[in-house]
């Protein structure tokens, strides 16, 4: 019998759009994306009265061996879409953090908490830390693992080895006595390194996008299938990539078994895009926090975004509108916001399409007959922000 211990936070996780309301956090959603894949789970969690109760039944029916340490405080994450910045409650400077908990077994996934920290003692370990800023070292608070390997986003990693450079940091932490690396890196996919090579994972497509908790996925099945199951990093990481994409189209928990995995359609990864031309109105405070936030999406999707508003700015007719049209011909990719309908917007669809230029579009309130034009000439239009923002940067 096969078993993985997860040692993570619970916390309980609001979205707006589209809506999303549960009690899981970076642990009670790796525990609960892997019951198919390991016989038998142990989730060690900081849990209040209250989260206990909320997450208990999810327990019961994935039949995990619960195992919370009672706490006061409980955690809150509210977010506007799955990529937007949250907001975090208590404040992370008023959260109150408590004593280790102690985490021993053959295998065990260990994510970085904001109310503590969990000390492992493992033959294999697989470790996200959870923290951008301020990750914590593997072994800082005394974890040991025979094998370890660190799963994390680029700052996280670059922050671990104090390196600007992604690989780089990634070599470093394995020079210091990772077995592995693991570079989530978005829309791009991830990079495995190790001691004797560096491999790109591609990104595996979904028609709908659901970012919230993807990476507690992809850490999941990547402890399960390298530290439970013994396969390669690079195989481990595949099928961490694909189970990203199945939880991203259907926003169910329980990752599928593996050889529906193994259907899934990669993303080539010459069709990513790297420069892009975000069209859209900025004239009321609403679509100008829209265009800003677009704006960072398609950053941290890994595109360099000419956004006019940012680089050109408001001013004569005849200044904006040749650099704005000079940035379009120099595109690879226009996102254009649609709602409201601006007639630059329009403009810049319609100019770029006579280029041949790939346009792809978000709108919500605009009627199927408005977009007649705009749909016939090939434009890509999605209701679904962060789903277009992904398939504008995999140009699917």
């Amino acid at each position: 019998m096969n078993r993985l211990t997860v040692a993570g936070g619970l916390y309980h996780e609001r979205c707006i759009w589209p809506d999303w309301n549960r009690v899981l956090g970076s642990g009670g959603r790796a525990a609960a994306a892997v019951v198919e894949h390991v016989d038998t789970i142990t989730f060690h969690t900081y849990a209040s009265p209250s989260a206990v109760q909320e997450f208990r039944p999810q327990a019961e029916i994935d039949k995990l061996d619960f195992r919370p340490k009672d706490v006061d405080q409980f955690i809150s994450f509210e977010y506007v879409h799955s990529l937007s910045t949250p907001v975090i409650t208590p404040s992370p400077s008023q959260i109150e953090r408590y004593d280790p908990i102690d985490a021993e077994a053959e295998v065990v996934l260990r994510f970085g908490m904001l109310e503590g920290t969990a000390r492992v003692e493992a033959e294999r370990c697989v470790y996200d830390p959870q923290s951008a800023l301020a990750p914590e070292p593997f072994k800082e608070n005394g974890s040991y693992a025979g094998k370890l390997a660190i799963v994390g986003n680029r700052s996280e990693i670059c922050e671990l080895a104090g390196d600007e450079s992604p690989s780089a940091a990634g070599a470093r932490l394995v020079e210091e006595g990772a077995e592995v690396v693991v570079i989530k890196s978005g829309a791009e996919g991830a990079q495995v390194i190790t001691a004797s090579d560096a491999t790109s994972v591609p990104p595996y497509r979904s028609d709908a996008v659901w970012t919230l908790g993807s990476g507690d996925v992809f850490a999941a099945m990547f402890a399960a299938r390298w530290a439970v199951h013994r396969d390669s990093p690079v195989e481990a990481a595949l099928l961490a990539s694909a189970a990203v994409s199945s939880y991203a189209e259907s926003r169910e928990l329980q990752v599928p078994p593996v050889e529906s995995l193994l259907r899934r359609e990669a993303v080539a990864t010459k069709a990513i895009s790297r420069k892009v031309y975000l069209a859209s109105p900025f004239f009321t405070v609403s679509e100008l926090w829209l265009v800003d936030d677009v704006r960072r999406g398609l950053s941290d999707l890994g595109l360099e975004v000419f956004s006019p508003l940012h680089e050109v700015g408001p001013g004569p007719a005849g200044e904006v509108a040749p650099a704005d049209i000079a940035a379009l011909k120099d595109c690879d990719i226009v996102f254009a916001i649609l709602d409201g309908l601006d007639s630059g917007t329009v403009f810049e669809v319609g100019y770029a399409r006579a280029l041949e230029k790939p346009v792809y579009a978000f709108a919500q309130n605009v009627s199927r007959g408005d977009l007649t034009m705009i749909e016939g000439s090939g434009c890509r239009v999605y209701n679904d922000l962060v789903t277009a923002l992904h398939h504008a940067a995999w140009r699917e």
